[in-house]
């Protein structure tokens, strides 16, 4: 077990309405449980952000700032090989499949 400090914070209500909800639903053993997850997963947003910050200086420091037209076409690639997932109102998924209407 880590070395736990008791603490004391302010929170906005729907969040507290929130944590206490996934305690009641069984989807976090506590509210202290569900409060670390969340700030765990603050640390590791803002650190995948940082190295994305420190690769995006390296590379355009050794091949030139990113232009607007790169980003668009980088864009247009990337929805040219997106495979389109929608769930239908009765919560099934499928993938890349056109409603082929009433059989």
């Amino acid at each position: 077990m880590r070395n736990k400090q008791r603490v004391s914070a302010s929170l906005e209500g729907d969040l507290v309405d929130a944590g206490q909800a996934a305690v009641a639903a069984g989807d976090a053993e506590s509210f202290s449980a569900w409060v670390n997850d969340a700030l765990r997963r603050q640390v590791d947003h803002d650190r995948r952000l940082r190295a994305l910050d420190e690769f995006l200086a390296a590379y355009e420091a050794e091949n030139g700032e990113i232009t607007e037209q790169q980003m668009h076409d980088a864009t247009d690639r990337a929805r040219a090989r997106a495979v389109i997932v929608r769930r239908d109102p009765q919560g099934s998924g499928h993938r890349g499949r056109r409603d082929r209407g009433a059989a």
